[in-house]
């Protein structure tokens, strides 16, 4: 798997450290020069000293041709801008790094599946999800190829009644946070703008309801 990251933090040089012996292809990204040399020096891999936020030094890394591009900055707004440079070029898995709340909520928003907090996640979570698992995934309790995911409501769908909203074979609504409550799809709650709908569902749906919500068109 070709993977870039972007960021000298201790969370990407722990996922460089993890992904590099399992014969992954990393091309490391990182601003400070003094870090970039002393990994260039002890990591097997390709690193580029250079400001990632830049769309330049990401063609350069050439990630239209990756299959995930972690962003984990210590700025949370330059993880996300990353992330977007990132999804433009189609990249397969884009992984957001932020612990402020609000920005979580804009990553959301702008149509990210990988969000995480950097205070409750290790290099080891990230690289399940490179694997195709989904950080949602209660493990405890779920087998096989069941995914839990949330995603947020659009003006299209304001005022519908969650019932009327479609979803792909074996999937359903669990239930919606909206604000710090959450409502059970069982209640039929009529949908609110921004409100966040969780859904279970089989891994190979994740995309498909992912565009879903994103286009907008609550007639799919």
């Amino acid at each position: 798997m070709r993977i870039v990251i972007v960021g000298e933090t201790e969370l990407g040089q722990n996922l460089a450290r993890e992904l590099i012996p399992r014969g992954h292809e990393i091309i490391y990204v990182i601003k400070d020069k003094t870090i970039a040399d002393e990994i260039a020096e002890t990591f097997d891999c390709t690193v580029i000293n250079a400001e990632g936020t830049r769309p330049d030094i990401l063609e350069k890394a050439e990630i239209d041709k990756a299959d995930a591009v972690i962003a984990c900055t210590e700025n949370d707004q330059n993880n996300i801008l990353i992330g977007l440079i990132a999804k433009e070029a189609d990249v397969d898995k884009v992984i957001i790094i932020t612990d402020n709340k609000h920005f979580m909520e804009v990553a959301k928003k702008l149509g990210f599946y990988y969000i995480m907090n950097p205070s409750n996640i290790s290099s080891e979570l990230i690289y399940d999800v490179l694997r195709g698992v989904n950080t949602m995934e209660l493990s405890s309790l779920i087998r096989s190829d069941v995914r839990f995911m949330s995603v947020i409501v659009k003006s299209s769908y304001r005022g519908g009644k969650l019932s009327e909203v479609t979803l792909p074979e074996d999937s359903a609504f669990i239930g919606l946070y909206r604000d710090d409550d959450f409502i059970l799809a069982e209640k039929d709650p009529q949908l609110k703008e921004d409100d966040e709908l969780i859904i279970v569902t089989k891994a190979d749906k994740l995309k498909d309801i992912g565009e879903k919500f994103n286009s907008g068109n609550s007639n799919n």
